[in-house]
């Protein structure tokens, strides 16, 4: 229940935050997209579309937090659209790629660390360092540039659905794989030390069953809740990503919404980032207590 109420407390915060400074924002949303002699309106009807929008007045604050806790996000000023609408449009591609690269990026984090612990495979240690350095948009064209106009193998347009999730979802897992291996490398370390451990190789267990029989469950722990944590930034990664390829997902609509100060629409993804962000890592603090029996 502690935990809940922190949560609710996180989500509020990133509320409060968001609609602060995307108010504070230089320039008027929209001004820019209704205040054109073309339209014909007058000072009159866009202050009636300025009070649709709830875009003035003391009270659009408690109106828009009190809109969103009844699940109405409000319309876009870009598209006129409700913005459940935009992000229901979008969310299926971003969950898609978020769960194929979060996915790849566990699957590369355990191979990483794990082949590191052998001798001739320590130097795989100093590769999480370099996947952190490495700028997302950069490994996206770094990726396009390799596989798509060097040797030919993934289409830049066209292709099956698996030939254009291919590369989005390597370039979404690699900076998410960085972390998690670093710190399963060290769990590693830290519980090859333990006394157990010397008991049972003193029984004549091999390196490679001791690994994982033992070493491996216990390193998991800290390792599950790097991995909570890095889930969150999936959808900020996705931003670039999608970009980067043209995918139409959250990430895409956000850089889209940047784009024409479309205000709704980035307060609503900051709360759905923040939203899935806090439910992962209840969902982490709830399986501690049955991946570690010290716990329960």
């Amino acid at each position: 229940m502690r935990k809940a109420g922190q949560a609710v407390l996180v989500l509020w915060a990133a509320f409060t935050a968001s609609y602060v400074l995307l108010q504070l924002l230089p320039g008027d949303a929209i001004l820019i997209k209704f205040q054109n002699p073309e339209l014909g309106l007058s000072p009159e009807q866009i202050a009636e579309i300025r009070e649709y929008y709830g875009a003035d007045g003391p009270a659009a604050y408690l109106h828009t937090l009190l809109g969103f806790l009844r699940g109405d996000l409000g319309y876009s000023i870009d598209t006129g659209t409700p913005v459940v609408e935009r992000l229901a449009e979008a969310l299926p591609e971003t969950a898609k790629l978020a769960g194929l690269g979060f996915a790849l990026a566990i699957v590369l984090a355990v191979a990483i660390a794990f082949a590191s612990d052998h001798r001739l495979l320590a130097w795989l240690r100093e590769v999480p360092s370099l996947f952190v350095a490495v700028p997302v948009f950069w490994v996206g064209i770094l990726l396009i540039q390799v596989f798509s106009f060097r040797l030919k193998l993934v289409p830049v347009i066209g292709g099956s659905e698996l030939q254009q999730l291919l590369l989005p979802v390597l370039t979404l897992a690699v900076p998410i794989a960085a972390p998690i291996a670093q710190v399963l490398a060290r769990g590693i370390d830290h519980v090859s030390t333990q006394p157990f451990v010397q008991v049972v190789a003193a029984k004549g267990a091999s390196r490679r069953w001791i690994l994982w029989r033992h070493v491996a469950r216990n390193a998991m722990l800290p390792t599950l809740t790097m991995a909570g944590l890095t889930f969150g930034e999936l959808i900020a990664g996705s931003v670039v990503t999608e970009t980067v390829f043209g995918r139409n997902g959250v990430g895409r609509l956000t850089e889209q919404a940047v784009s024409a100060q479309d205000t709704p629409v980035l307060l609503a993804v900051v709360v759905l980032a923040a939203t899935v962000f806090v439910l992962v890592n209840l969902i982490v603090d709830l399986l501690f207590p049955i991946l570690d029996p010290r716990l329960r």
